[in-house]
C-alpha cells in the first residue's frame, strides 16, 4: 500500500503542473500514514509473538527515496514541471501528403501526347510514341519501374496504333503512380495527376490500367508498357 501511495504521488508530481503547496499537503498526509503503518507493524509483530525486527519498525515514509524525489520535484519551479511534462509526450506522427486529385484542362491548342511529353521531360526524341523506347537506347537510361519525371512509354496496340507517352509526376505506391499526359481522350486536352495502376502479375509494370476521367474510375482496358525513359539529370544521378 505504501508503494502504491508513493507511486501515485510521483505520477501527480510529474504529469501535472501541480503547485508545491498541494504536494506539501500530500506529503503531510503520507507522514501520518507512515506513522500509522509503523504502529500497525509493531502491533502485528506483537500479535505474532515475535519481537520487532532488528531494523526497527517500518521505515517512516518521509525518509524513503521515493518521497524525497517527489518532494524535490514539488520544490521545482512550475515552468520546469511544464517542460518535464512536455518531454513525456510522444512526438506527432508525420503526415503523408496526399497526391493531387485527377483533373483535366483544355490547352491553348490541340496537343498530342508526344509534343507534351517532350516539353515536360526535355528528351530529344521524335516520331511516334511507340518508337520512343527503341530510339532512347544508347541515348537515355531506361528502366522497368516508374520514377518521378520519367516518361512512360505505352506500346502500340489496336487502340493505340501510334502508342502513347505520359510523364510520371508522383509515385504513390509500388502499384500506383500519377502521370501528366495529353490527348488521352483524343480531344487534345491535358490530363493532370492521372492515376495509373500496375496490373502485371509480377509487379513489373508491363501491364497497366489508366484512370478514366469521365467515369471517375479505372478503365477496364489493359495496356502494355515498354518501360520508362529517364531524363538526363536522372541518369547522371543514378550513375553517381
Amino acid at each position: 500500500m505504501r508503494r502504491l501511495l508513493v507511486s501515485l504521488t510521483l505520477c501527480a508530481a510529474i504529469t501535472s503542473p501541480a503547485r508545491a503547496d498541494v504536494i506539501g499537503d500530500v506529503g503531510q498526509h503520507l507522514d501520518k500514514v507512515g506513522t500509522q503503518l509503523g504502529q500497525v507493524g509493531t502491533a502485528l509483530w506483537g500479535f505474532l509473538g515475535s519481537s520487532v525486527p532488528e531494523t526497527g519498525v517500518v521505515t517512516p515514509v518521509e525518509v524513503t527515496p521515493a518521497v524525497r524525489i517527489a518532494r524535490s520535484v514539488a520544490a521545482m519551479p512550475t515552468d520546469t514541471l511544464d517542460v518535464a511534462a512536455t518531454d513525456l509526450r510522444l512526438p506527432a506522427a508525420p503526415q503523408v501528403a496526399e497526391p493531387p486529385r485527377p483533373s483535366w484542362e483544355k490547352g491553348s491548342k490541340f496537343l498530342y501526347c508526344v509534343e507534351y511529353a517532350r516539353s515536360l521531360s526535355g528528351l530529344n526524341i521524335f516520331g511516334d510514341a511507340k518508337h520512343w523506347w527503341e530510339r532512347a537506347k544508347n541515348l537515355y537510361a531506361r528502366v522497368a519501374h516508374p520514377a518521378e519525371e520519367a516518361v512512360m512509354v505505352f506500346s502500340g496496340s489496336s487502340r493505340l496504333t501510334r502508342g502513347h507517352l505520359a510523364v510520371v509526376s508522383h509515385v504513390v505506391s509500388p502499384r500506383e503512380i500519377r502521370v501528366e499526359q495529353a490527348n488521352w481522350l483524343n480531344r487534345g486536352e491535358i490530363d493532370r495527376a492521372t492515376p495509373v495502376l500496375d496490373v502485371s502479375a509480377n509487379n513489373d509494370w508491363s501491364k497497366v490500367r489508366v484512370w478514366d476521367m469521365p467515369s471517375g474510375q479505372f478503365g477496364t482496358r489493359i495496356y502494355a508498357i515498354s518501360g520508362f525513359i529517364l531524363k538526363p539529370a536522372q541518369r547522371m544521378a543514378r550513375n553517381d
